[in-house]
């Protein structure tokens, strides 16, 4: 099977998501009206099946498409189709189910990014060098599921309750992925600050060194929140969250030193290959600093710039601990300030920061146009 075509780019997300959201299918650039018919063709050959409860819809594969797979590429999907794993023997719990399809639209996201996804084309985690040449050389970005650091063994169990889907390896960052849809997710404070500081250290050991082929990483790597949403307006509900009752869901807090928000849209892709290269940050800031003053250090707070004395704040990475200490401390003050972000995220930012804040905009499609073609 032709690994560049349509037919196996659904079933390779089915398989390695366990349920495939329809939602997900946006994200592999097949038009909307012949995915109907692959659907319809791959549902007719039996390697495919739609599972319908609880008014949630998605795709699995059949024992007929998973034996088509494993035969096609057993190194690549053994792990995701064989055993009691969700993935190869999914729930029918709804919580489980709509994590796996949220999952299947972030590997479709991730995908269409430029991001590794696939086991076979990356470098083994969390395993001390052997000194050995391997086959394996990745190339970054990487993204691992959590299932990658469950096999630390008695290390994973102090993070099992970890609401992350994996890990993203950035060239100079680690970013936990979360997918919180449209609704605030279920959040432990103490969970989610074990797993930055597993990644971390694991980081300063050399484990992520490269060591074995795999990516090498300084012992200070930042290790970031990545939260995919369903739209932009989830952000708003991601800022605005105190945590609800015993602060059992979302809110920021002191977890992770930056929480991006990313969009579940062909806006969140071009995201995702912005945050993940630094060259492509630093020609962005470059330009948009170059017509403003140098910040001023008498403020007290988190800038970028000044214009006009107000003080500037690039946005369009949407980091939202970032975007709240900036509203807190103009409030204190009784400053006004300025933002720069993405034209997508504009809405937003005027609900949030009201009239604390001014907002100038980048048009996306002209960001895509210079810099990603």
């Amino acid at each position: 099977m032709d690994s560049s075509s349509s037919t196996y780019r659904i079933l390779a997300l089915t398989a390695i998501s366990g349920e495939l959201s329809p939602d997900a299918l946006f994200h592999t650039n097949i038009s909307k009206s012949y995915r109907e018919k692959l659907l319809t063709k791959l549902k007719e050959e039996g390697l495919l099946k739609t599972h319908y409860r609880d008014r949630l819809r998605g795709y699995r594969l059949t024992g007929k498409g998973k034996q088509l797979l494993l035969a096609e590429n057993p190194e690549r999907f053994r792990f995701y189709l064989t055993g009691s794993s969700d993935t190869n023997q999914p729930r029918s719990e709804y919580p489980r189910r709509l994590r796996l399809q949220q999952a299947s639209i972030a590997y479709a996201m991730l995908q269409c990014a430029g991001v590794e996804i696939f086991r076979d084309r990356k470098a083994p985690l969390f395993q001390p060098g052997t000194g050995q040449e391997t086959p394996y050389h990745t190339a970054l970005p990487a993204f691992y599921h959590s299932h990658k650091v469950k096999e630390l063994g008695a290390e994973a169990i102090k993070i099992n309750n970890s609401r992350t889907i994996g890990i993203l390896l950035a060239p100079e960052y680690i970013y936990a992925v979360f997918c919180t849809g449209s609704a605030l997710m279920k959040w432990e404070y103490r969970t989610e600050l074990k797993v930055k500081a597993l990644l971390s250290y694991h980081a300063s050991q050399g484990i992520l060194s490269g060591s074995r082929g795999g990516p090498r990483y300084h012992p200070d790597t930042p290790v970031r929140a990545l939260i995919i949403g369903e739209g932009m307006d989830t952000a708003l509900k991601l800022m605005e969250s105190t945590g609800g009752f015993r602060k059992s869901y979302f809110y920021l807090d002191s977890s992770f030193d930056f929480f991006h928000y990313i969009p579940d849209d062909s806006t969140g892709e071009t995201m995702i290959r912005l945050l993940c290269s630094p060259a492509l940050q630093k020609a962005l800031n470059g330009l948009l600093l170059s017509d403003l003053q140098p910040p001023c250090s008498d403020y007290s707070l988190e800038h970028n710039a000044l214009r006009d004395g107000y003080p500037v704040l690039l946005s369009y990475d949407f980091d939202m601990l970032r975007l709240s200490r900036f509203r807190t401390a103009l409030s204190l003050r009784g400053m006004t300030g300025h933002l720069i972000c993405f034209d997508f995220q504009k809405t937003v930012l005027e609900q949030y920061f009201r009239e604390t804040a001014s907002i100038e905009t980048i048009d996306l499609k002209k960001f895509e146009r210079r810099f990603l073609h």
